[in-house]
């Protein structure tokens, strides 16, 4: 998770790593620190916490510099204090070093160091690696990470510095790193939107990556030493589209982005005149038996609308696997099987795993992804890019719906392809899909809000929270709970409609929420029944109804009205909804959206 920057060039780097880690805050905010130096010695500065503690301490007591090396921690092992805050360094200082990701092994190699004499300030795994670069060093910082590294079994981006060399050493596996590459200036980072303010030149870094900055430089090599040749990339993102713009969040600007998102997510991709849709993907879909989606979290959810979907659209079987447990279930897999990996960031790395476990049994892979230059994007066969831009906010919204339109296009292309929708049906959907920018735009119009907010505002002080939707909007409901959990902390459950019968209507009472996405659908009529059920019990109906629908509003204690649309794109504009209701109860609560508590937007160890 944790978020890494460096830098080396004219610049105070003071001054470039806290913006850096600004930019990065959203991977881990269980601490921060810097370690920077001045040609005669490295000093660092770390402190438990928000960035906003390690900030104030350095405006008051600035580090000189032009080089340096900052982190912001998601704590895995030890206590999120002080002394384990990262940089790490050596007994004497001469070595520091960040990292993010975990060292399966470090228990052996700690007890190792003990034995020979090393002694150990922190809890953590990552000081193992400071020490094992320290024992290696014989003049060659390079070489000495190189062999250190050569002991270590697990995933890191490392980043180390020593006070005899003016260089920056790092390598990556599986934790993300990328370079920017500036005019007599070099940076590093493990995401592009900490960059973003002084290049747009960057280089992506494979797993097994080294790479050696200097002021006018860099050299890349592999981990034994061999020399690699990697592009330089000129990002299109400005830098005033990784802010907040105006909002007061991070989040509530992203759903606000969302027509925008799914513009470019659609945009090239559809053709009325043929009713076909273009996806530049090379994979045969009649090779296709069966597809396994894999995901986790908010993409495992979107990958639940794809299941139903693809099923509909194009007939192919599919399940939907949380990618934690895929591997661990032996899966079934063959040179038949279709396996569609789902991430924003594309380096999460139970989805990664699960990936390489796919392809060892001959399955094709295709990867739903946002983030360019990913770990996954290297490994897949092919990948449909959602374009959403970044996505600042740990709490998904902007991805999310733009990976449901991705796989709505994926169910299209295969539908099509595979003579199992019609040309007439398609152009119906297409026409469809066209339409949801300007349906989620409409769905944020100002008394459109306000309403959710006022929903939100009297039901905020609830302890739990009950989410039901049928078909194609059984996701939704997942999605709605996992919101509300995620940024507001209240305890919520979502069920398919009709299961809600089977156990949870015990837990119905006058004072619980229960949010019903009963959009127009084949099953309105069906999903109607089971809000019945719910105020025959006393509970609060909160119905998300298609606008006009005031006949089925009588059933409700408050509804929710969202823009009328087909029922297979109904989950991208209720999605919005859902998104809504769970920022203004987190924000009537008082609560950090954009940080919310124990989680990280980029989740890289297991």
């Amino acid at each position: 998770m944790c978020g890494i920057v460096g830098y080396i060039g004219p610049k105070q780097a003071q001054d470039v790593l806290i913006s850096g880690l600004s930019k990065l805050e959203y991977r881990g905010y269980d601490s921060a620190g810097v370690a920077i130096g001045d040609g005669a010695c490295i000093n660092v500065r770390k402190k438990a916490g928000k960035l906003a503690n390690l900030s104030g301490e350095l405006e008051a007591q600035p580090l000189p510099g032009t080089l340096g090396i900052g982190h912001t921690r998601w704590a895995t092992h030890g206590l999120p204090n002080d002394t384990n805050s990262h940089p790490h360094a050596t007994e004497d200082g001469r070595i520091v070093i960040v990292h993010n990701g975990i060292i399966e092994n470090y228990l052996n190699l700690k007890e190792g160091l003990l034995q020979r004499g090393h002694a150990f300030k922190s809890e953590t795994d990552s000081e193992v690696l400071a020490h094992l670069i320290e024992e290696a060093y014989k003049g060659d910082l390079y070489e000495a990470v190189r062999t250190a590294l050569g002991q270590v079994r697990g995933a890191y981006g490392i980043v180390v510095t020593h006070v005899d060399h003016r260089e920056i050493v790092a390598a990556r596996t599986v934790s993300p790193l990328v370079m920017g590459v500036g005019e007599g200036e070099m940076f590093l980072a493990s995401d592009v939107p900490a960059l973003l303010p002084y290049t747009r030149q960057m280089v992506f870094l494979h797993d097994g990556d080294m790479v050696v900055l200097h002021d006018d430089g860099f050299r890349v090599t592999d981990l034994q030493g061999n020399e690699l040749k990697r592009d330089i990339e000129t990002i299109d993102w400005d830098a005033e589209s990784a802010e907040k713009g105006g909002f007061d969040t991070y989040m509530l600007k992203e759903i606000y982005e969302q027509p925008q998102a799914l513009t470019n997510t659609l945009i090239g991709r559809l053709h009325d005149e043929t009713g076909e849709v273009n996806l530049d993907i090379d994979l045969d879909p009649a090779s296709f038996k069966r597809i396994s989606i894999i995901a986790c979290g908010t993409a495992f959810y979107a990958g639940l609308v794809g299941e139903y979907l693809i099923e509909q659209l194009a007939r192919i079987p599919v399940e939907v696997d949380v990618a934690s447990e895929y591997r661990y279930r032996d899966p079934l897999v063959s040179e038949n099987t279709l396996a569609i990996v789902v991430s924003q960031s594309g380096e999460t790395i139970d989805t990664l795993e699960a990936l390489r476990e796919a392809k060892k049994g001959g399955a094709k892979t295709l990867g739903v992804i946002n983030a360019k230059g990913s770990s996954m994007t290297r490994e897949l066969d092919d990948t449909l890019y959602i374009h959403a831009g970044p996505e600042i906010g740990v709490a998904s919204t902007k991805a999310y719906t733009s990976m449901v339109s991705a796989f709505l296009m994926l169910a299209l292309w295969l539908g099509r392809a595979r003579g199992t929708l019609s040309g007439q049906e398609g152009a119906e959907l297409l026409s469809s899909a066209r339409e949801l920018p300007r349906l989620v735009e409409e769905a944020l119009q100002p008394e459109r809000v306000q309403q959710i907010k006022q929903v939100a505002e009297k039901y905020a002080q609830a302890r739990d929270y009950l989410f039901l939707g049928r078909g194609v909007n059984s996701p939704t409901a997942f999605e709605g709970a996992l919101k509300l959990k995620e940024i507001s902390y209240i305890h919520a459950e979502a069920y398919a409609a009709g299961e809600m019968k089977h156990g949870p209507i015990a837990l119905i009472d006058e004072k619980l929420p229960v949010v019903v996405v009963a959009t127009e659908s084949r099953l309105l009529e069906k999903t109607i029944s089971n809000v019945q059920e719910v105020r025959a019990r006393g509970g609060k109906v909160i119905l998300v109804l298609s606008d006009g629908d005031t006949e089925n509003a009588q059933h409700a204690d408050d509804v929710i009205y969202v823009p009328r649309a087909h029922e297979m794109v109904s989950p991208v504009v209720n999605a919005v909804a859902m998104q809504l209701l769970a920022y203004y109860t987190a924000t009537v609560l008082g609560k950090d959206v954009d940080k919310p508590r124990n989680l990280a937007k980029s989740v890289t160890v297991e």
